[in-house]
């Protein structure tokens, strides 16, 4: 489902990925660790589309994605990868359901059904009741389903986490920790998570360990 080979990248003199090789197949949920500085951040970015590596390749979905132009792979992005990020990266001014509902506007979908997948989505994740308020109105684990949520809209073909668990406190954690595996078994859903929190990474169906830029 995703394939890269060879991907390199290099911060000017620094080469933080030294030639990566992975394969991730659907319905997985894999784990990258490794310490700080190893490139598992600028590993998630290229796999997201967020950033490109000097010399590689990326597939996701048999998509070749460096033949796409800047306006494709946008669309594409969209359409099939979400994201979850430690701060969860809502918009303080929106909604907890116009959040949610963000990436399908974005994608042209009809105002009614982004706005019933939404509802669906969030009643899912128990925030049926919290659909109104505002990111300051949440706690950290409502906004991180609330992310989760959003990263869903689209039914994109992977969910890219990059320490997703990171501001929680023990119990929202562990909440969140159960939502993916339990979103894995019910919806087919593929991650692929960056943690330093080695319960996720041994629950995982499979870790890939980075370091120095090369998976050990």
């Amino acid at each position: 489902m995703i394939r890269t080979k060879d991907i390199t990248k290099s911060f000017g003199h620094l080469q933080v990925l030294k030639g990566i090789s992975l394969t991730i197949r659907e319905s997985e949920i894999v784990a990258i660790v490794g310490p700080s500085g190893a490139g598992k951040t600028t590993l998630l970015q290229i796999i997201g589309t967020l950033d490109t590596p000097d010399s590689g390749e990326l597939h996701i979905n048999d998509t070749w994605i460096h033949g796409m132009n800047d306006r494709s792979l946008s669309a594409f992005r969209n359409r099939n990868i979400g994201f979850v990020f430690q701060f969860h990266q809502l918009l303080p001014e929106f909604t907890a359901l116009e959040n949610v509902m963000i990436p399908a506007l974005i994608a042209r979908e009809k105002h009614v059904q982004a706005e019933k997948r939404a509802k669906e989505l969030l009643d899912f994740m128990g925030l049926s009741d919290r659909i109104t308020h505002k990111p300051a109105e949440l706690s950290g684990g409502e906004k991180q389903r609330v992310a989760v949520a959003r990263a869903l809209i689209n039914n994109p073909a992977v969910i890219l986490a990059d320490e997703p668990s990171g501001s929680l406190d023990t119990k929202n954690k562990e909440e969140l920790h159960a939502l993916f595996f339990e979103l894995r078994d019910r919806m087919k859903q593929t991650f692929v998570l960056v943690t330093h929190d080695e319960k996720l990474a041994a629950n995982a169906d499979r870790i890939i360990h980075i370091r120095d830029g090369i998976i050990i």
